[in-house]
C-alpha cells in the first residue's frame, strides 16, 4: 500500500515537473514563429498516435519514420529558443551559487558582481542625443560577454564618456550603425551587429534598432537602451521585455533597477 501511495505521488510530481517545463517552453516561443512550430509538431504528433491506434501501417510507418528524426529536426529548428532556455538555467544556477557565496564570505572579498557604467555620463549623452534627434543604440552588459557580438564591431575599450557616445552616433560618422557596447566605465566596440528578436507582436512602429535590442536581451542578461530619431522616443530594453516613449530620469531609473537585479 505504502509503495502505492509513493508511486501515486511520484506521478503526480513527474505530471507537474512536465507542465512547468512546457510552461517554461511556451513562454520562450511565445511572440515567435517557433509558436507555430512548437504546435505544428504537436499536431503531427497527436495524428501519429491516432493512426497508429487504428492500425493504419502506411501512414504510421511514414509518421513514425517523421517523429523518429523529431528530436533531431527540434533541435535544428527550435536552437535559438534551447540556447534561450539553457541560458536562463545557466543563468539561474550561477546567481544562486554566487548568492551562497556572497553569504558565506565578506561581500569585500567576493568583489561586484555587475560593473557599473558611469550613469552620468551615460545620462548627459541621452539628453543630448534626443536634444539633437540622433539615433542610437547603446547596449550595457552585465554578466554576459557577448564576446560574438563585440567581434562584429570595431573594437575601441574607451572611456565612456558624452561627447565619445555624440561622435559614434553622428549621422556622417561611420560608426554610426549598429550598437555600441558598454562594459563599465568602458565602451569596449562601436558599429556591432546584434541578433533580430523574432517576436511577432510588436508595434509596426519599432523599427530595426528596437528589436536589436530585443533580440540581444532575449539572448543575455545585458540591458539596451533606444532612442529613436523619428519619433525622439527613448526606450529600454531587458529580458526580452521593452519600454518606449520614456524620459531620459525613468530610464536612467529603470537601467539601475535592472543592474542590481539578479
Amino acid at each position: 500500500m505504502n509503495t502505492l501511495i509513493n508511486i501515486q505521488w511520484m506521478d503526480v510530481l513527474d505530471i507537474l515537473l512536465v507542465a512547468l517545463l512546457i510552461y517554461y517552453l511556451y513562454n520562450l516561443v511565445k511572440g515567435t514563429a517557433a509558436l507555430n512550430i512548437f504546435f505544428g509538431i504537436i499536431t503531427i504528433y497527436i495524428i501519429y498516435l491516432v493512426v497508429d491506434a487504428m492500425q493504419m501501417k502506411l501512414l504510421s510507418k511514414i509518421l513514425g519514420q517523421f517523429i523518429g528524426v523529431g528530436v533531431l529536426a527540434m533541435v535544428i529548428v527550435f536552437q535559438q529558443e534551447i540556447r534561450r532556455f539553457l541560458l536562463l538555467v545557466g543563468t539561474s544556477w550561477l546567481r544562486s551559487r554566487l548568492g551562497f557565496l556572497k553569504k558565506l564570505v565578506p561581500s569585500k572579498l567576493v568583489g561586484t558582481y555587475t560593473e557599473l557604467p558611469d550613469t552620468k555620463e551615460l545620462e548627459m549623452a541621452l539628453h543630448d542625443l534626443l536634444k539633437t534627434q540622433t539615433g542610437a543604440l547603446i547596449v550595457i552588459l552585465k554578466n554576459s560577454e557577448l564576446k560574438y557580438y563585440l567581434k562584429s564591431g570595431v573594437a575601441m575599450d574607451a572611456r565612456l564618456s558624452s561627447q565619445l557616445l555624440q561622435n559614434i552616433f553622428f549621422k556622417n560618422s561611420p560608426l554610426h550603425d549598429g550598437a555600441v557596447i558598454i562594459k563599465g566605465t568602458h565602451i569596449k566596440a562601436a558599429r556591432c551587429i546584434l541578433p533580430l528578436t523574432e517576436n511577432q507582436e510588436l508595434p509596426d512602429n519599432l523599427g530595426l534598432r528596437h528589436r536589436a535590442a530585443l533580440g540581444v536581451t532575449e539572448l543575455s542578461d545585458a540591458i539596451a537602451i533606444v532612442i529613436s530619431e523619428q519619433f525622439q522616443q527613448i526606450s529600454i530594453a531587458f529580458q526580452g521585455n521593452i519600454l518606449i516613449n520614456l524620459t531620459v530620469p525613468e530610464v536612467m531609473d529603470k537601467l539601475n533597477e535592472y543592474l542590481l537585479k539578479d
